[in-house]
C-alpha cells in the first residue's frame, strides 16, 4: 500500500517562481540599502568638504587682516575702542560705520573673493580690534620680558580678529589673538646724525623713552615716559647748536662730537641694516624694492632718491637714499632713516626716531617740529609693517546667525 504522506512531483510546481521572487526581493532591498548608504556617504563627504572649505576661508580672512595691518591700511591708533571691519564689497560701496569704527573694502582680486566676510554690516563681517579690559579703556599688550607676559604697561598691542568663513550652507567662525613680533632697533637718541645739527625755532627733541600709546600730535608730558631706556635727545658725530626756543632733552639732552661703534665714517651706521641688526642683503630683502614716494608713507618704504612731504600721517620704516624735506603738519610713528640731508619746517611730529647720515647739515627750523624717542613705537611699527605676526591663541567659536 502506497504511503499517502509522500508528495508527488506535481505538488512542487511554482516553488521555483516563489524562490526567484524572494531572491529578487532580497537583492532589491540590498541595492536600496546600498544606494542609501552611497547617498549618505556622498552627503557626509560633501558636508566635510564644505566644512573644511569654510574653515579655510575663515583662515584666509585672518590673513587679510594681518596683511592690511602690515600695509598700514588698518591703524587702530592706540584707541582701545577702535574697531576695523573688512567687507566683501568694492571700494565705494563700504557701509558707513559708527564712531571709533573704520570700514574697508576687501583687497582680494576682483571676481575671486573668498567668503570670509559680508557685503553689508552684520555679525559675520571680518572684524579686528584690540584686546582690552571689559570697559574698553586699556589695551592689553604682550611683552616676553614681563611676568605676566600679557599686561597693560609694555610690549606689542594684542589684536583680536574674528573671521567667519562660509561654504554653501556650512559656516565656521574662528577668533585669533595676534601680536607683531618685536624688531629691535639700535639707535643713540631721538635725533641721530653724522653731520652737524641746527635746532631753531620752536623745536622739541626728547630722548626720554616714550610709550607707543602717546597720541599722535600730543605735546611731551612725563606721563608718556616709560622710565627706562632713555637716550640722548640729539646725538651727533658733529656739532649741535640750539637757537631761540629750541629744546633738546634726554640722557643727556645733547651729545655732540661722538664716535659710533659701526663701520661707517665716524663709526656711524654703514646703512639702516646696522640699526636693525641685519646684514645688507637681509635688510633689502625685508624692506622690499624701491618705490615712488607714497603719500603718506606707510609700512616698509624704500625711496631711492629724494622725497618731500607736505603734511600727512605716516607709520612704519621710511628709508630715503637722497634728501628728505618735511613741511606742514606731517606726522610719523616709527623710524625714518635718511642718507642725504634732512630739513624739517612747519609742524612735523615724529614718535620713534630720526637717523640722518647727512651731507651738509640737519636743519630742524622755522616751525614747531617735535621728535620724541620711543623704542616701543619703532619696534611695533617695524614689526607690524614687516608682517611678522605671532599667534597667542586660536579658537573656533559658535558662528553668528
Amino acid at each position: 500500500m502506497a504511503d499517502s504522506t509522500l508528495r508527488r512531483p506535481g505538488d512542487e510546481r511554482g516553488i521555483a517562481l516563489v524562490v526567484a521572487l524572494l531572491a529578487l526581493l532580497v537583492i532589491s532591498m540590498l541595492a536600496t540599502v546600498l544606494m542609501m548608504s552611497v547617498n549618505v556617504d556622498t552627503k557626509i563627504t560633501g558636508h566635510g568638504l564644505r566644512v573644511t572649505e569654510a574653515l579655510n576661508n575663515a583662515e584666509a580672512g585672518i590673513g587679510e587682516v594681518q596683511a592690511r595691518i602690515a600695509a598700514g591700511d588698518i591703524d587702530l591708533n592706540s584707541n582701545p575702542r577702535a574697531v576695523a571691519q573688512i567687507f566683501n564689497t568694492p571700494a565705494g560701496n563700504v557701509p558707513v560705520l559708527g564712531t571709533d569704527s573704520t570700514g574697508l573694502a576687501t583687497a582680494q582680486p576682483a571676481g575671486a573673493w573668498l567668503a570670509y566676510s559680508t557685503a553689508t554690516r552684520g555679525p559675520r563681517a571680518l572684524t579686528v580690534h584690540y584686546k582690552t579690559d571689559a570697559a574698553r579703556s586699556v589695551i592689553y599688550r604682550y611683552d616676553p620680558n614681563q611676568n605676566p607676559t600679557v599686561q597693560t604697561t609694555s610690549g606689542s598691542p594684542i589684536y583680536v580678529i574674528t573671521s567667519t568663513g562660509t561654504a554653501s550652507t556650512d559656516v565656521r567662525t574662528v577668533c585669533a589673538e595676534i601680536y607683531s613680533k618685536p624688531i629691535t632697533a639700535h639707535t643713540f637718541g631721538a635725533m641721530v646724525a653724522n653731520v652737524s645739527v641746527s635746532l631753531k625755532g620752536t623745536v622739541d627733541v626728547c630722548g626720554r623713552n616714550h610709550s607707543a600709546s602717546m597720541p599722535t600730535g600730543a605735546n611731551d608730558n612725563v606721563s608718556y615716559h616709560t622710565g627706562t631706556g632713555d637716550l640722548a635727545g640729539t646725538w651727533s658725530t658733529g656739532a649741535v647748536t640750539k637757537q631761540g626756543a629750541a629744546n633738546s632733552t634726554g640722557n643727556p639732552g645733547l651729545s655732540q662730537n661722538q664716535t659710533g661703534p659701526y663701520t661707517g665714517a665716524n663709526g656711524f651706521y654703514a646703512g639702516p641694516w646696522d640699526a636693525f641688526g641685519m646684514t645688507q642683503s637681509q635688510f633689502f630683502s625685508w624692506i622690499g624694492p624701491a618705490v615712488s614716494p607714497p603719500d603718506p608713507p606707510t609700512g616698509l618704504v624704500y625711496i631711492n632718491g629724494s622725497a618731500a612731504y607736505n603734511g600727512g600721517d605716516g607709520q612704519g620704516v621710511l628709508y630715503v637714499t637722497g634728501d628728505l624735506r618735511l613741511n606742514g603738519n606731517f606726522t610719523y610713528r616709527g623710524l625714518i632713516y635718511v642718507e642725504g640731508d634732512l630739513q624739517i619746517n612747519g609742524g612735523a611730529w615724529v614718535l620713534g626716531g630720526l637717523i640722518v647720515k647727512g651731507i651738509t647739515e640737519v636743519k630742524l627750523a622755522n616751525g614747531t617740529a617735535s621728535v620724541f624717542y620711543s623704542s616701543e613705537m619703532i619696534s611695533q611699527a617695524a614689526s607690524s609693517a614687516g608682517g611678522s605676526f605671532q599667534r597667542l591663541s586660536w579658537r573656533e567659536v559658535p558662528s553668528p546667525s
